[in-house]
């Protein structure tokens, strides 16, 4: 039997237009007004405390009506919270109470929920209560108060779908974010951070296996309405789709971040096997605002428990590593965490021959990275601790001789500014022989020249350096060195003022990740190129972005993109599976 899209007969979101700001202003009321408690007449009432009274009771009897209006009312009250959510004026008159026990109707009663719209209800529910909880802990609670927590642990557990899923771990977020609020959840605490946990491991397999990855005609209509507002096609609801299970990953470790951050549920949250996954969730482009899963990493190292658990997790560290080497914006989150397990003897032992072999190549970050000063100093100081230590001691001893005995010996030598022109001339007739020797395709005795040239190079001569670095990089490229270009080109990006700013070194870093099949840390190099190379406008007009970089962006972006691990799933994943079937059972009457 074919099966079509169901229809329903207004769009909630027809109603938005009654809103401006926290009042309704300008706009008519609906035609036909047969109540005495009107939530649209009553919200009109000019009369503070004749208009508190009455709100009251209208949020009282919200919940027992079973018609149309309250969906209407929903739609209205959610553009309100978003228009003015420090407003505390609906939260003082029972919209929470309200708001919980919508939610707990549409859970407990099937038959109101799928009659008319009602099924919009529990998401605008949910989405209220944690809008007004946003910025207010007086809302919050109240919010507590009035029994939200239960009803929102109950949405996610996935009662409905992914889509409200989304809205209470995002509610509980906030109320999880103020300390006098956290008591609540903490009662909970087992039970909130487990579904928690399951929900940041699994939304984006649920959200591709229920509305990205099926046929238009099988997308709950609800669904499509909610992520659209009814603008758009398919294209524009698979963006918003990608969007919004973003969001629900990140949002859901944000809750997990608040537990961590007062070392409850660390056994939970500390699983080596989630430790493991969250070095995978990275938020996508779509939210690249949040730290993601290094951010709940970082909040672990924060603690001493945390910390012993991360560095035993080798998939974790390597993570971290790779981040500190990468043009990402959480690239200083890395390098904080592994700082933070270096300068803690008891996991510096365990992470030191790792960490450092990545780390020497930060040494000399002088600019700001994200909100760091002085980057390239603290890790110099944290590594030069243990100068004889494991597999990683060449690379600290370079580093020493740099950074110690070479610095003091220029000190004595190069103390006037006419003998550092020399050697800059002597550097430059050095590399333009290296040069000359990788165009006749000499490039092992390239490679010998350039590092004469970096030995002979004043370490005061940065770009001369930068330069070189980049240029070795290129010709470990050419050889089939991708760790070796990744390391020279991340040195020359150090080097850069500000840091990662560096074109050539970008591009070249970004094939050495791609011939690794690290696919997101090529293309975080591609976007940082276009960045810094080809965002300079001339003449009024953005610079052309280089073909070979437009065609690697295309494809790393197929290979990191959000779901590409859930649209691979194989036979394997029973759960996904279960979810589909309850999820088309409960919303049958949805299809034609």
């Amino acid at each position: 039997m074919k099966t079509t899209r169901a229809t329903t007969t207004t769009n909630p979101s027809n109603l938005l237009k009654f809103a401006s700001a926290s009042k309704l202003s300008n706009q008519q009321k609906p035609d036909h007004c047969t109540s005495p408690w009107c939530f649209f007449c009553n919200v009109e009432e000019p009369n503070p405390s004749l208009r508190r009274a009455k709100l009251t009771r209208c949020f009282k009897d919200i919940p027992l009506q079973d018609d149309m209006d309250c969906v209407l009312v929903l739609s209205c009250l959610w553009h309100m919270a978003m228009s003015c959510p420090d407003d505390l004026e609906f939260p003082s008159v029972g919209i929470f109470t309200c708001m919980a026990r919508l939610i707990h109707k549409g859970l407990a009663d099937k038959e109101w929920l799928l009659r008319d719209q009602n099924i919009y209800a529990p998401y605008y529910a949910a989405h209220i209560i944690g809008t007004y909880t946003m910025n207010r802990p007086e809302s919050a609670e109240l919010a507590v108060r009035s029994g939200v927590v239960p009803a929102l642990i109950e949405l996610l557990r996935g009662r409905i779908s992914w889509v409200e899923q989304r809205v209470a771990v995002r509610a509980l977020g906030h109320l999880a974010s103020y300390d006098r609020t956290f008591g609540s959840l903490a009662v909970h605490e087992g039970e909130i951070v487990g579904l928690t946990i399951e929900l940041a491991r699994t939304c984006l397999r649920d959200v591709y296996s229920s509305f990205i990855g099926v046929r238009e005609s099988k997308r709950l209509k609800y669904h499509c309405d909610l992520l659209t507002r009814g603008v758009g096609g398919q294209d524009m609801e698979n963006r918003k789709a990608e969007e919004w299970a973003s969001q629900a990953q990140c949002w859901s470790l944000y809750l997990l971040n608040c537990f961590a951050s007062k070392e409850r549920a660390m056994d939970l949250i500390c699983e080596e096997g989630f430790l493991g996954e969250l070095c995978e969730m990275w938020g996508g482009l779509v939210n690249h605002s949040s730290p993601a899963g290094v951010g709940t990493i970082r909040v672990l190292c924060y603690s001493k428990l945390g910390r012993g658990r991360v560095a035993g997790c080798q998939k974790a560290v390597e993570c971290l590593c790779n981040l500190s080497r990468s043009s990402d914006d959480w690239q200083y989150v890395g390098i904080d965490c592994l700082l933070l397990l270096l300068k803690d003897m008891d996991t510096r032992v365990r992470v030191f021959d790792t960490a450092a072999q990545y780390l020497v190549d930060l040494a000399e970050l002088r600019g700001r990275l994200g909100n760091r000063s002085n980057v390239g100093e603290v890790i110099t100081r944290i590594l030069l601790m243990d100068r004889h230590r494991g597999t990683a001691g060449t690379a600290v001893e370079e580093l020493w001789d740099m950074k110690v005995e070479r610095r003091n010996k220029e000190r004595r030598s190069l103390v006037s500014q006419e003998r550092v022109e020399e050697r800059r001339v002597l550097v430059r007739l050095i590399r333009q022989q290296a040069n000359r020797l990788f165009w006749l395709g000499k490039v092992e005795e390239a490679i010998e020249k350039y590092s004469e040239a970096l030995h002979r190079c004043p370490l005061r001569l940065r770009k001369e350096r930068m330069g070189i670095y980049s240029n070795r990089g290129q010709c470990h490229l050419v050889l089939g060195d991708p760790d070796g270009t990744i390391r020279d080109t991340t040195r020359a990006l150090c080097l850069s003022e500000p840091p990662n700013s560096h074109g050539k070194s970008l591009w070249r870093r970004s094939q050495a990740y791609d011939m690794k099949g690290m696919a997101k840390e090529s293309l975080m190099d591609c976007v940082m190129f276009i960045n810094v190379g080809c965002v300079t406008k001339r003449g009024g007009k953005m610079a052309k972005v280089p073909y070979c970089i437009a065609r690697m962006i295309s494809k790393q972006m197929e290979a990191a993109w959000l779901f590409s691990g859930a649209s691979t799933l194989g036979q394997d994943d029973q759960n996904r599976r279960k979810l589909r079937r309850k999820q088309e059972g409960m919303m049958k009457t949805f299809y034609e």
